[in-house]
């Protein structure tokens, strides 16, 4: 069988085979992923070797023309990335055959120069924290545009009356405002852990076994490594370690689980316009909803849907990098190689999750008018509470109380409305007569403090 190339269909060149998100409609496309492909990890090592180079020249390590001659080698292009991968095979990392690439793209005199006592960890745990940095960033975008759209959606909102729900049940009201707030609240929780963390992400460098002891010895000059580490995370931009951290993984699990915690932060934000968007409740819709292959009236909720997904998967990914935080002597086997798809996963995820939640909170449509209907679905019971307040004082709290139960069974069997059942039910309480039953039972007039504490919600940038 022939495809549309006239070759043998796709085994005839595997090497053109390979992962462009078919099945990952959560990342396929977004920012993040590009940032975490494999040629953006291949850029980070090559551009974490040459400032390593680079360092190693500014400090008098290395000759002059060493930094010129590696930087001008380390491109991206001149690797092939396919071939380095399956050399990785033979070392169990990409480190190793690119740097033996590297060293051959560079003039003979300056080839020594490549890595010079750097191990292949240094140079992978440090690309790494380049590339978290960078897709942290465009997160840390996605996440500020979630905030704004929300803010906007809870202020234009601040008393929009709705049902407040607890255990799937109607409890008490409150507004749309204050819960696209909350929602608020915690893209900027997300947002501020994930700051953090991608400001504190650290160079790696330590050498064979995390003692710096070949860069003193290639430079002849004791303490020469302790000096190279702070100039050689100058040169990328990330933070200078206290310690080579090879099993020392703190900077790993603080990214798996800022990066946890903001995919599940957007999660709640899913699972919220999931429920709330069913056809039965319809009290927010998204304003571009998917198709169906088999049922075109459907218009369903897909970015919440793929927020969802990602929020379920994130924990598990979270769960076995803190697992690497067990690693054996000065580098492990096993678990250092078990970071590096989970991280990168975890960064699209993450990433994949800000983007659509960004284009879900900018385009979310809601529909008070439902939100009103539903606030009426029990006739007055939403507000039972309300009432208990405002009778127990004025009855004692047990005679209120039968009074409520009372009411509400009528109010539930008959379909009447329970202020008219109140209304009858006060004629008889000289204490309660001055009520209005019907005031009492309005919903929109039980939210509390829900606009003040949307407003101070709101004080937060």
């Amino acid at each position: 069988m022939t495809n549309d190339d006239g070759d043998n269909g796709p085994d005839s060149h595997p090497g053109n085979d390979h992962d462009v998100g078919l099945l990952a409609p959560g990342r396929v496309g977004s920012p993040a992923e590009a940032a975490t492909s494999d040629s953006a990890f291949l850029r980070a090592m090559l551009d974490t070797e040459a400032a390593l180079t680079r360092a190693q020249t500014a400090l008098g390590m290395a000759p002059e023309g060493a930094a010129d001659a590696v930087t001008g080698a380390a491109r991206a292009d001149r690797f092939d990335l396919r071939d380095l991968a399956l050399r990785a095979r033979g070392g169990g990392n990409p480190v190793i055959p690119l740097v033996a690439d590297l060293t051959a793209a560079v003039p003979e005199a300056y080839a020594p120069y490549v890595h010079r006592g750097a191990t292949s960890q240094d140079i992978l745990d440090t690309a790494a924290m380049l590339v978290a940095s960078g897709t942290l960033a465009l997160v840390l975008d996605d996440l500020d545009r979630t905030a704004m759209a929300l803010a906007r959606l809870a202020a234009e909102h601040r008393d929009t009356p709705m049902p407040g729900r607890t255990l799937s049940q109607h409890a008490v009201p409150t507004t749309f405002g204050l819960k696209a707030a909350g929602w608020r609240s915690l893209v900027l929780d997300a947002r501020d852990r994930l700051a953090v963390v991608r400001s504190s992400l650290p160079a790696q460098l330590g050498g064979a076994a995390g003692t710096l002891a070949a860069f003193d010895a290639y430079a002849e000059a004791e303490g020469a490594g302790l000096r190279l580490v702070p100039a050689f995370a100058g040169q990328l931009g990330l933070a200078a370690p206290v310690l080579p951290w090879h099993t020392l993984r703190t900077p790993i699990a603080d990214l798996a689980g800022a990066l946890a915690f903001a995919t599940g932060a957007l999660g709640k934000i899913a699972a919220d316009v999931l429920v709330l968007s069913r056809t039965e409740i319809a009290e927010v819709s998204e304003g571009s909803g998917g198709g169906s292959s088999a049922m075109p009236h459907k218009a369903n909720p897909v970015r919440a849907t793929l927020v969802a997904a990602a929020a379920r998967r994130a924990p598990a990914l979270a769960a076995v990098l803190y697992g690497s935080v067990a690693a054996e002597d000065e580098r492990p086997a096993g678990a250092w190689h078990a970071e590096w798809e989970t991280l990168r996963d975890l960064l699209r995820l993450a990433g994949g999750a800000a983007r659509d939640t960004a284009e879900l909170a900018t385009g979310l449509r809601v529909h008070p008018a439902r939100m009103r209907e539903h606030l009426d679905l029990t006739e007055g019971l939403i507000v039972s509470e309300r009432l208990t307040a405002v009778l127990a004082p004025r009855l004692g709290r047990s005679r209120a109380r039968r009074l409520l139960d009372d009411a509400a069974h009528t109010s539930r069997t008959t379909g009447a409305r329970l202020a008219d059942v109140l209304a009858d039910a006060l004629t008889d309480e000289p204490g309660a007569k001055d009520l209005d039953p019907h005031a009492l039972t309005d919903p929109a007039d039980y939210t509390g403090a829900a606009g003040a504490l949307t407003d101070r919600a709101l004080e937060r940038h």
